[in-house]
C-alpha cells in the first residue's frame, strides 16, 4: 500500500512524502480495481462541544456513491475530523475500493496522518491508529489537504450541519 499526501492550496499541488507500506495479497473477489474518491468533515460546536461527521464518496467518473453524516456527541474538532475520516474509509473498504484518496480540510489530520507530524493527544493517537489500520487495506491511500472552500468539501460540511442540526434543533 502507498500513502502519500499533497497540500492544495488554491490550483497548486505539492507532494510532500510518500510512504510505502505492504500490498493487500487479494482483490476481495473483485476484478476491476476501484479508484475512489473521498471527502470527509467532521465539525464540533464548542471545543469539545456537540460533534459530527459527514463525507461523500465518489466514483473514478465522479459520481457519489455515497453521502453520510453522523452525530457523534461531544468530541473536540480534530477528535471529529479524525472520525470522518474513519466512517468514510470503512465504507469504501465496504466498496471493495483499491485506491483511496482522501480530501480533508483539516491540515493536521492529513499532517499526523501521512507522518508529518507526530500525534501527541492519546485520544487522536486511538483515532490515528485506526486510521492507520484502515489503510492497510488499500494498495494506495493518498491524503490531499485542501481548502474549506472545495466545492465538495463544502457539501461535506453541509451533511455536518445538518447532523447537528437533527439533534440540536
Amino acid at each position: 500500500m502507498t500513502v502519500s499526501t499533497q497540500q492544495q492550496k488554491s490550483k497548486k499541488n505539492t507532494s510532500p512524502h510518500t510512504l510505502i507500506t505492504p500490498q493487500r495479497t487479494k482483490n476481495e473477489g473483485k476484478d476491476i480495481p476501484k479508484q475512489l474518491t473521498i471527502f470527509s468533515d467532521g465539525g464540533a460546536r464548542g471545543n469539545p462541544g456537540p460533534a459530527a461527521i459527514g463525507f461523500l464518496i465518489l466514483s473514478e467518473t465522479g459520481q457519489v456513491l455515497t453521502a453520510k453524516s453522523r452525530y457523534l456527541g461531544s468530541r473536540t474538532n480534530n477528535q471529529a475530523e479524525y472520525e470522518a475520516i474513519i466512517a468514510a474509509l470503512e465504507s469504501a473498504v465496504a466498496l471493495h475500493a483499491d485506491e483511496v484518496t482522501c480530501h480533508l480540510d483539516s491540515q493536521l489530520v492529513v499532517k499526523q496522518v501521512t507522518g508529518e507530524y507526530r500525534v501527541k493527544n492519546a485520544e487522536l493517537r486511538k483515532l490515528w491508529r485506526k486510521v492507520q489500520e484502515l489503510t492497510r487495506s488499500f494498495k494506495k491511500s493518498s491524503f490531499i489537504s485542501v481548502p474549506r472552500t472545495n466545492s465538495q468539501i463544502q457539501k461535506a460540511d453541509s451533511l455536518v450541519n445538518k447532523a447537528l442540526d437533527a439533534q440540536l434543533c
